[in-house]
């Protein structure tokens, strides 16, 4: 067994692939906030294929910032920033290789000073973010900043030293002006809708709070580019190294496993510099909204579309649910007649294609990947992938059976989480659903009465009454016996 460092890489079997360049030469000229799975299998990987043409700028110094973040630093410091990354493609075949670009790894508590002498270093030119699409604080319903987690609301309670990503970037920021040092380019990789926008809309409001010259300042000269990030990556489990160590035998505490698929499309605003993206593959466009709406509402839409009926049905696995010839029809339905008609044109893209292709990823089981994954945070996924949908749809008088139905089944499945301990539940607006879910007995269509998720949706007679209706049905038939009442699409 060969413990995996930059010491070993040379004795690593040789079917997997390590890094083509001298990781030595490598300088941080990213920072990136959140390093969890999605970005060391995603932004990680093109970063890696671009430092192999040689380029040396682009070297990656990840920030954690949560308790949980410690078991990523204690990873990274072992293994020297390195880990392996195997991905699935539909078909079976596997690849594994060792990514080289994660050069340093900050634990944020431990270090408050080092993370913000690596933000202000003039080599730093681009900071990304994968911090939750819950961890940007901008209210779904108002579109205004209104943060509720702790470290955040710590930073603008007057900490003197930075807690939270907002804290951080913002006091980078005002020391990276006051020397005269030009702003790096924020880029957030979460799934939300203009995330560019709604990053920029967080800091700059989180700068007002503490100097509004600040954030004049920011609003006038940083860049916010949007983007659009898409590769499954389940999370990493204790079977994922398992299975490194039986087939190669590398001992790698940090392994990774993900589909074969990948995308990554940003907007071109970088003032500072960026790499060359495109190179490794990157879409790099003048408008990203196009292809940030498609998956949304179609790839992260149906993630949300599947999740609480098949729990509800008593599944598990998302390729089981996949190939499930009665949830691929409802999911084809909600697809055709609900979501794609309220996308913009997507240059290059055959859209029936790419649902075709959705539904091909979703079946794939070497993938592994649960339902329950796709059901945490709900509350702030929701809104941001279906609920648009459903809005568009009510607007033109259009067809919502299938969003209505998820928002029902979603009724039940924190009815079984919160009140009958049936699911475990992952959502940071838990406590908050709980007394709705409770009155969900009682008063049929409480839950639509929470505004933070709905809106104002609880006032439309239309979507009331479908999922009124639903609602009953999911009670007293079950998902399977709903879902066959939907047609085909």
């Amino acid at each position: 067994m060969t413990e995996l460092t930059a010491a070993t890489l040379h004795r690593l079997d040789p079917r997997v692939a390590t890094p083509a360049y001298d990781r030595s030469a490598l300088q941080v000229g990213i920072v990136h906030f959140g390093v969890g799975g999605f970005h060391r299998a995603h932004q990680e990987v093109y970063l890696d294929a671009i430092a192999a043409t040689g380029e040396t700028s682009w070297g990656v110094c990840g920030v954690g910032l949560l308790p949980q973040d410690a078991a990523a630093r204690d990873a990274a410091n072992a293994q020297d920033g390195l880990y392996t990354l195997t991905t699935n493609a539909p078909d079976g075949t596997q690849q594994s290789r060792v990514i080289g670009t994660l050069i340093r790894y900050l634990y944020a508590p431990d270090d408050p000073a080092a993370v913000l002498a690596v933000l202000t270093a003039a080599s730093t030119r681009i900071v990304t973010l994968t911090i939750t699409e819950g961890g940007y604080g901008v209210d779904d319903a108002t579109g205004e900043f209104d943060p509720h987690d702790e470290l955040t609301l710590r930073d603008l309670a007057g900490a003197t030293q930075p807690h939270s990503a907002f804290g951080y970037l913002t006091e980078a920021l005002r020391l990276r002006r006051d020397q005269g040092i030009p702003p790096f380019t924020v880029v957030t990789c979460d799934n939300i809708q203009g995330n560019g926008h709604v990053a920029k809309k967080a800091v700059v409001a989180f700068a007002r709070a503490r100097d509004p010259q600040l954030a004049e300042w920011i609003d006038a000269t940083v860049s916010f580019p949007c983007s659009m990030v898409d590769r499954i990556t389940p999370a990493p489990t204790a079977q994922t190294s398992q299975a490194l160590r039986d087939a190669y035998a590398v001992e790698d505490r940090w392994a990774l496993q993900s589909e074969s698929f990948i995308q990554w499309v940003v907007e071109d605003d970088f003032p500072t510099g960026r790499p060359d993206l495109a190179s490794a593959g990157v879409q790099v466009v003048p408008d990203v909204e196009p292809y940030e709406l498609m998956k949304l509402r179609l790839l992260n839409a149906s993630h949300q579309a599947m999740c609480y009926l098949g729990l509800l049905d008593g599944q598990t696995w998302v390729h089981d649910v996949c190939q499930d010839p009665l949830y691929v029809a409802f999911l084809r339905r909600y697809m055709a007649t609900e979501g794609m008609p309220t996308l913009l044109p997507v240059p290059g893209v055959d859209l029936p294609a790419y649902c075709d292709q959705l539904i091909e990823r979703f079946a794939s089981e070497a993938v592994r990947d649960t339902l329950a994954r796709l059901a945490v945070d709900g509350s702030d996924r929701l809104p941001k992938f279906l609920i648009p949908v459903l809005r568009h749809q009510l607007a033109v008088g259009g067809p919502i059976d299938c969003g209505v139905l998820v928002l029902a089944a979603w009724s039940r499945y924190l009815e079984g989480a919160l009140l009958e301990n049936a699911y475990a539940i992952n959502d940071r607006r838990a406590e908050e659903l709980r007394p709705f879910v409770a009155r969900e007995r009682t008063q049929p269509g409480a839950l639509l009465e929470f505004t933070p998720v709905f809106g104002d949706l609880s006032s439309d007679p239309r979507l009331v009454a479908r999922y009124l209706q639903f609602r009953e049905d999911l009670v007293n038939h079950g998902a399977r016996a709903v879902i066959q009442t939907l047609p085909a699409a």
